[in-house]
């Protein structure tokens, strides 16, 4: 007789299973009936209204192992609420991005009660995370058989389990057929050619799509630069001239590259319809915690914290904290550049063999000591920005993104190359090796099973977590902070940067596909405060390249006893560029026109729908007036 898994049942339980919720050893079996019971619950009594079952029958979890690995989905008709609910934005058959509701399905372009295709499996799996995440408690004091784990009214379920223990993970699964043709679009023949962002898009989401979009724009644009900066290498030119030149080059070609994605990115996200959600209206994060009470926005019942708690937090907490570790940071700066011409003049006074070995050694520890510094760093600007109690996650990523990037102002740039084979090909080589052992395991199992679904999710759960776009985003931070800032110094940092990218874009994608889980999708219309961040040290690059021409020979000669002249010369020069660079940004809309035109229009509509309803109010309210005043006659 063959055992089949349920997922291949014709029974009612039966659905497409999208995500994988995994429970620790030995949890008791009230705590998974009493989640199931609030995942398939309702709506109305504060479930979650999904579909859930175990990934084996009773008689399979006697035979095989792993039985604490659940599996959820929902039914067509809940995707489409849930939806509605969190904001999506289809085409409309009039060609225009309107936010979708179901009771005008009908007039989406691709929808039809027939066809499942017009949500993408990764849209549906981000339905699910928002409603799992909103899974709150109302009158539980504590996780049914773990009395410890204490709960409160608004308090997100989900994240107790995890925090408990009790929950291991929940990750969403991989579609096998899709991620191949996919891969064979975007990296695995090695070609110089656009990547399939769009495609990308469906598969990931758009926050992964749009850094990938990012790093291949990103990776164009260093080109102009690149080319300028080889003949500066090969050729000697006077400094003044070589200062001169590309210093003015790169003012102009760091302030526009930053514009043009501005326009270009306003483009994917229209398509995509993100430049439309209203986020400001989303649900909090589910590490939000505060008094259950009524947004007095939307009118939902939710956790409700006052901002002036969090300011007093930030103010007196978070920032004294960062600028103690900035303080510290460089101050151990200094301590090594001690330790470097301490060295330097050992070696110059003895010049022996291994002196000029010690030469090395204040680097090496410099690098060990940051290394630490930043992990922990890294990890108590989590704790606070945690602590701090952000009702959005936007707002938690972007507190985050901004004490880590103060901190790592003092970093030098590591090796690239290096951080591609520890980022994507170990990782890649270790999980192969781990897949080849599980489909042995499975095949040596006796029992007549059809094993695909199985070996699948035994496969994702062990592989790594993908924890975010914020280390690929600091590794083009960095870049860009290098050939902006020095590249007049070493004119070829923009060449090894291409060569660089051209690999990273590979690595990052072979990351993406086969060495960690798949990522829930997160709507996103932009790259966030990174896109400030680029811009800072635009700003930044104006004052450094004015140094540079402050500080050369050529420019000295020029006041060889008024340094006080030079100094006042270099700064009406560096005001006067950053006048124009803030001219270029203004000239330069960051939506094209189409774009705006667009916007502009749906504002209008908006405007006129809500003036129909209120007439329409007003009208019923006119027609009930001679009604009541009848009835006052007649009393």
């Amino acid at each position: 007789m063959k055992v089949t898994l349920s997922a291949l049942d014709t029974s009612e339980s039966s659905f497409m299973p999208l995500v994988v919720i995994e429970f620790a050893q030995d949890v008791k079996e009230e705590t998974k009936e009493w989640l199931k019971n609030r995942i398939i619950a309702p709506k109305k009594d504060g479930g979650a209204q999904l579909l859930f079952r175990p990934l084996l029958n009773k008689y399979e979890q006697e035979t095989l192992e792993n039985k604490n690995l659940y599996l959820v989905g929902a039914s067509k008709i809940r995707m489409l609420l849930g939806a509605e609910a969190v904001g999506l934005v289809k085409e409309s058959n009039d060609n225009t991005m309107r936010a979708f509701t179901y009771r005008t399905r009908q007039n989406f372009k691709g929808f039809d009660d027939n066809n499942d295709d017009f949500l993408t499996m990764a849209e549906c799996q981000f339905i699910i995370k928002h409603e799992l995440e909103n899974l709150r408690a109302k009158d539980e004091k504590m996780i049914p058989g773990y009395p410890q784990a204490k709960l409160y009214p608004g308090k997100s379920l989900l994240r107790r389990l995890l925090t408990s223990g009790i929950v291991i993970q929940v990750f969403p699964l991989h579609d096998n057929e899709a991620l191949k043709k996919l891969e064979d679009t975007w990296y695995t023949r090695f070609a110089l050619k656009y990547q399939p962002i769009d495609s990308i898009r469906g598969y990931f989401g758009e926050t992964i799509a749009l850094y990938f979009g990012f790093l291949e724009y990103f990776t164009f644009a260093l080109i102009p630069m690149a080319v300028i900066g080889l003949p500066y290498y090969l050729f000697v030119w006077e400094d003044y001239d070589k200062y001169v030149i590309f210093a003015s080059f790169n003012l102009i070609w760091s302030t526009v590259i930053l514009e043009v994605w501005k326009r270009g990115c306003a483009n994917m996200t229209y398509r995509w319809g993100t430049l439309l959600m209203k986020r400001k209206f989303e649900e909090p994060r589910p590490g939000f915690h505060g008094v259950l009470g009524i947004n007095s926005i939307t009118g939902k019942e939710e956790p409700l914290y006052p901002s002036y708690k969090r300011q007093l937090r930030i103010y007196l907490v978070s920032l004294p904290f960062v600028c103690l570790c900035l303080y510290f940071s460089l101050y151990v700066m200094m301590i090594y550049f001690d330790l470097e011409v301490w060295a330097l003049g050992l070696h110059e006074n003895s010049g022996s063999e291994w002196t000029s070995v010690l030469l090395y050694v204040p680097s090496i520890i410099y690098a060990i000591v940051i290394e630490i510094m930043n992990r922990l760093y890294r990890y108590a600007a989590e704790f606070l920005t945690s602590w701090e109690n952000h009702r959005l996650e936007s707002a938690y990523q972007n507190h985050l993104i901004l004490k880590v990037l103060v901190s790592l102002a003092t970093l030098l740039i590591t090796s690239q190359i290096l951080n591609q084979i520890v980022e994507s090909l170990l990782p890649y080589w270790l999980q192969r090796k781990h897949g080849v052992r599980v489909k042995r395991k499975v095949q040596a199992l006796k029992v007549d099973i059809d094993a695909t679904l199985y070996e699948q999710v035994i496969l994702e759960k062990e592989m790594g977590t993908y924890l975010g776009t914020f280390d690929d985003y600091l590794e083009l931070f960095l870049q860009f902070g290098y050939v902006s800032l020095f590249s007049c110094v070493y004119p070829l940092a923009a060449a090894f940067a291409v060569l660089n990218n051209f690999t990273e874009v590979n690595s990052d994608a072979l990351k993406m596909c086969r060495v960690f889980k798949r990522p829930f999708s997160e709507p996103s219309a932009g790259i966030g405060v990174w896109q400030l961040a680029f811009e800072t040290m635009s700003v930044i690059s104006v004052v450094t390249n004015c140094a540079l021409i402050g500080m050369s020979p050529q420019v000295n000669a020029i006041f060889p006893e008024s340094k006080a002249d030079l100094i006042l010369i270099v700064v009406v020069v560096e005001h006067a560029l950053l006048a124009l660079k803030f001219i270029l940004a203004f000239a330069i809309p960051d939506k094209p026109r189409h774009i705006q035109m667009k916007l502009a229009r749906l504002e209008f509509e908006s405007l006129e729908a809500l003036k129909q309803q209120q007439m329409k109010l007003v009208t019923e309210n006119l027609k009930e007036e001679p009604k009541e005043s009848g009835k006052e006659k007649a009393i």
